[in-house]
């Protein structure tokens, strides 16, 4: 099992920037891809962006593409998500989330951490 705890949400106003970061205690890091999603209240939970375990290869939502950046220090046991050009509907709560490598699946998760985005 692997805890993840996020950092670094708050309020920005549109076309502004943020990071957040996530840090993971517990199992071998590197035996996890890790990624971020978004959700907001009434609708579903969706996929923001990925890493690998190395962090060679990266995904993201079109939704999000040339603005979010995720990037992973695996010294540090830590992913980060700087985000650029923030518009209103970025406004979410962001979860942290570690992919188990065997089975593929998003098993763990963070907390969250709210980030808004004024007009």
């Amino acid at each position: 099992q692997i805890k993840l705890v996020e950092s670094g949400g708050g309020l920005v106003q549109a076309g502004g920037s943020l990071t957040l970061s996530c840090a993971a205690a517990g199992r071998i890091f590197e035996d996890f891809g890790m990624g971020w999603f978004r959700q907001v209240p009434g609708k579903e939970r969706e996929f923001v962006a990925h890493i690998t375990w190395s962090g060679g290869v990266t995904q993201y939502a079109d939704s999000v593409k040339g603005r979010f950046t995720i990037s992973r220090d695996n010294t540090k046991n830590t992913v980060k998500l700087q985000m650029s050009s923030l518009k209103p509907e970025d406004t979410a709560v962001y979860y942290c989330g570690g992919q188990d490598l065997v089975r593929g699946l998003y098993l763990y998760w963070g907390q969250g951490t709210q980030v808004t985005v004024s007009s």
